[in-house]
């Protein structure tokens, strides 16, 4: 068996920054350290940090006074915010930088009395973020089909922002359509999209073209997970999402003489190579990495953790 790996895959720098700041928030402060939601998308990094003493919750009406919270890299919405600062919370925000990018385009064209377009999945915890970041409120639209029911104020002061983790593809073709129906509306082009996302769906495509069957390395509710085991079906490449090595269905295999393995940007890279070594109970297996995007993309921790660590010595 052949084995042919996609380049980029796993972790993003939003990811890893947020991973980083809920372990030196545990360093600095100690455990316990609250987290508003799962800190990313991915059930292994999230039982590897409450192994160290983070705990998670769904609402901040579960964080005792005065405990250390993070906000997910998902980001929240100003309610959750003021709530926090009301409580007198010590907030440590893991909010990936793109998603913050989002937050201010939509609160820039609120500004300017334009109503604002949300591209996006409803229920997820960044759309929900951003919704509730925005004054006045968004449309939500997740397919073009939805396009047509929107109803604004005025068809010419109208803008749009997007979910960071959408694939471009389906993106664009909504913002089409929103350009159809309101040709004066504004927003960022679709390249300005979360740069992770885009080169993870390019390099599943080149990746799908080269093999019998895909694995996509990545937890059910993660959005762009999905996405890259939807990619590979749609160019017809029997296509398969597993939290890890342990899902990988044997059956599958019959027949196929080359796999393809990626991973969404929340999975961590152990799981990948876990998933070769289960390959290789089932016969001997070559690898290779296809080339891709080189990513050198870092993002800064948040000042409250550059202060702690100043004062404390520790880094």
């Amino acid at each position: 068996m052949h084995v042919r790996l996609a380049r980029p895959r796993g972790f993003c720098a939003g990811v890893e920054r947020a991973i980083e700041i809920v372990e030196r928030a545990l360093d600095l402060y100690g455990p316990p350290v609250y987290v508003r939601h799962e800190i990313v998308h991915n059930r292994h990094v999230v039982d590897s940090l409450r192994a160290k003493g983070a705990v998670f919750v769904e609402e901040l009406e579960e964080i005792p006074d005065g405990a250390v919270t993070v906000f997910s890299a998902h980001g929240v919405s100003q309610a959750v915010e003021d709530e926090a600062q009301r409580r007198d919370l010590p907030v440590i925000d893991a909010t990936c930088p793109l998603v913050s990018k989002v937050h201010t385009e939509g609160r820039n064209h609120a500004r300017k009395g334009r109503e604002v377009i949300l591209i996006g999945h409803a229920g997820h915890p960044e759309v929900e973020g951003t919704q509730g970041r925005i004054p006045g409120g968004v449309h939500l639209v997740s397919r073009t089909e939805d396009v047509p029911d929107v109803e604004v104020r005025d068809p010419k002061k109208v803008a749009y922002v997007t979910q960071t983790t959408l694939s471009v593809d389906d993106t664009r073709d909504v913002i089409d359509a929103l350009q159809m129906r309101f040709p004066g509306i504004v927003g960022l082009d679709v390249k300005d999209i979360c740069y992770a996302t885009q080169n993870r769906q390019q390099a599943v495509r080149n990746l799908a073209a080269q093999v019998d069957m895909l694995l996509v390395v990545g937890s059910r509710n993660s959005s762009n997970s999905n996405r890259l085991r939807e990619i590979g079906a749609e160019m017809g490449v029997p296509s398969f999402l597993i939290d890890d090595a342990s899902a990988l269905d044997p059956a599958w295999l019959e027949g196929i003489a080359t796999v393809g393995i990626t991973a969404g940007a929340s999975a961590p890279e152990e799981l990948v190579q876990e998933l070769i070594a289960r390959l290789g109970e089932f016969g001997d297996v070559t690898m290779e990495e296809l080339p891709g995007t080189e990513e050198h993309t870092q993002f800064k921790l948040p000042r409250e953790l550059g202060r702690a660590s100043a004062s404390a010595g520790n880094f």
